[in-house]
């Protein structure tokens, strides 16, 4: 057993010792690149180094926190993997809030230090509630004081840090679309099972992996540390496009990646997609938002290779895992649980219901939230505690096991329509409208309705521009296919669904665009 594999065995440690085995093993070797630029695993285990003195040189250590807002750079994570070295969790936050938010995150995160660029500093200008922190500028603008001159001397080197499985290693931000968001916490035992999946992944010191989403998503994170920890290379690109996608996966020979949903959509829909050499992109992985059965059957029909759909949450608990290029008959699921993971359903009443019925997820694993930063009450309302007295988080998502054991899901709980004392799945009602050659996208959602309670409505992207087809008979087509009380009630057409920056959906939005219509 070699010495990556010895830490791999253990039932705890952290992935910062796995990169020092590789700056000593193969310091020439590429770890991170960007555009032109290229780290070495010798180079970044210097720079981690250099960071994690200079926090323990402010009074920073286990306990304490900094936070990060800026865009996908190499110094991004620089600061990340050197704070987790130094035993202090990192809140990465989104450069795209609306200012007041990202003040509020800050307040709640309390960190050591913040790491920003220009783009951020511009965001917070004129805000009076920002709190005030020292602040380092991760591009050698005036954003902060320069990390050049933040950086402990070369050669620097931090005291051991004794981390504990409990330690906070992240705290990930919800997406805050109303109020406050919430501060998931993210134990260092987490993160360790997150990075001993290399191998499950096929991940190696051979792979070449390339993160197309942004550094603050928890979906970006999951696969920053497995190929790091085996001794990959990780390619990095600042925004996503389409056809810089295929001219990195071609230059760098890339074997995984990482996309949501929209932007598989994006690739398989480019006119030049048969253009590029992209073979050697043997495993790929989905996860964040649902995937349409037609849209994975697309992908493994033209783009050959493995295809891992994972469902799960920030929070933790657990997950599930469809292989849909082994399961291809499969594809209207999200899989099984994991190795390891419990996925239970419970009813109204907090209890598992039968099998084949209907009701919220709730899923138990290693990998579990420690709790909502400073939101005791909250943290509480996401648990489910078993009669055996396991802690398993809700969803808020409903689905059924089918007869093979594979997780269907239905929808949002907090999205099922209740039309005259019936429960309406919006995933249902999308599935058919899906089915129409001239829909692209589409969105279901409720309103309310004085006959009914609530009532059905729908947005739909036209596949095309010249679409011939009118909203009415769109609506009066799929109103056909569906039963008496699932029936939409009104059709709109957009040019496109509001979206996250990981390609969830904003029904929110949409509803209040629609309310606000009328």
């Amino acid at each position: 057993m070699n010495a990556l594999e010895a830490l791999l065995d253990q039932p705890f440690a952290v992935m910062t010792d796995a990169i020092r085995l590789h700056a000593r093993a193969t310091p020439r070797k590429p770890a991170l690149i960007l555009d032109d630029r290229s780290l070495d695993y010798g180079a970044l285990d210097e720079a981690m180094d250099r960071v994690a003195a200079a926090l323990q040189r402010d009074g920073g250590g286990r306990g304490d926190a900094i936070a990060i807002c800026a865009g996908t750079s190499i110094e991004y994570l620089i600061v990340y993997l050197g704070a987790v070295r130094a035993g202090v969790a990192v809140a990465p936050m989104s450069p795209s809030l609306r200012p007041e938010q990202l003040a509020a995150m800050l307040a709640d995160a309390d960190p050591r230090a913040f790491f920003l660029d220009a783009g951020t500093a511009g965001l917070l200008s004129g805000v009076e509630a920002a709190p005030r922190v020292d602040r380092v500028a991760l591009d050698g603008s005036d954003a902060g004081r320069p990390l050049v001159e933040w950086l402990a001397p070369l050669g620097a080197q931090p005291a051991r840090v004794e981390h504990e499985s409990d330690d906070p290693f992240n705290i990930i931000y919800s997406s805050g679309t109303t109020g406050t968001p919430k501060g998931i916490v993210q134990p260092a035992s987490m993160r360790w099972m997150h990075s001993r999946r290399g191998p499950f992944y096929g991940y190696s010191r051979d792979s070449i992996g390339i993160l197309t989403t942004p550094l603050y998503s928890n979906t970006t994170l999951v696969h920053v540390f497995p190929p790091l920890t085996m001794g990959g290379t990780l390619v990095l690109m600042k925004k996503f496009d389409v056809l810089r996608f295929f001219e990195l996966v071609q230059q760098h020979r890339v074997t995984h990646a990482v996309l949501v949903p929209v932007q598989y959509q994006r690739i398989m829909s480019h006119p030049d997609f048969e253009r590029y050499e992209l073979s050697s992109l043997v495993n790929r992985f989905s996860t964040s938002a649902p995937f349409s059965p037609e849209l994975k059957a697309e992908v493994l029909r033209r783009w050959p290779g493995k295809l891992l759909d994972t469902y799960g949450m920030t929070e933790g608990g657990g997950a599930c895992m469809l292989q849909a290029d082994e399961f291809p008959d499969k594809l209207h699921t999200v899989g099984r649980p994991a190795a390891g993971h419990t996925i239970l359903l419970i009813d109204e009443e907090g209890r598992e219901v039968a099998p084949g019925e209907t009701g919220e997820i709730v899923g138990h694993s290693p990998g579990i939230m420690t709790g909502y930063r400073n939101q005791p009450e909250l943290s509480a309302e996401a648990e489910w505690i078993a009669p055996d007295g396991r802690r398993f988080i809700r969803t808020g998502d409903i689905g059924r096991f089918d007869e093979d054991g594979f997780l269907v899901l239905m929808g949002r709980r907090k999205d099922m329509i209740i039309s005259g004392g019936f429960n309406i799945y919006p995933v249902d009602l999308e599935a058919e409208l899906r089915q129409h050659e001239d829909v692209a996208d589409c969105a279901v959602f409720g309103v309310p309705s004085k006959e009914w309670g609530e009532t059905p409505v729908a947005f739909v992207v036209s596949r095309s521009a010249g679409s011939a087809i009118q909203a009415q008979d769109l609506l009066a087509w799929v109103n056909e296919r569906l039963g008496r009380m699932q029936r939409i009630a009104d059709l709109r057409f957009v040019d496109a669904l509001p979206r996250s920056s990981i390609g969830k959906v904003l029904k929110r939005e949409l509803r209040d665009d629609y309310l606000g219509s009328d």
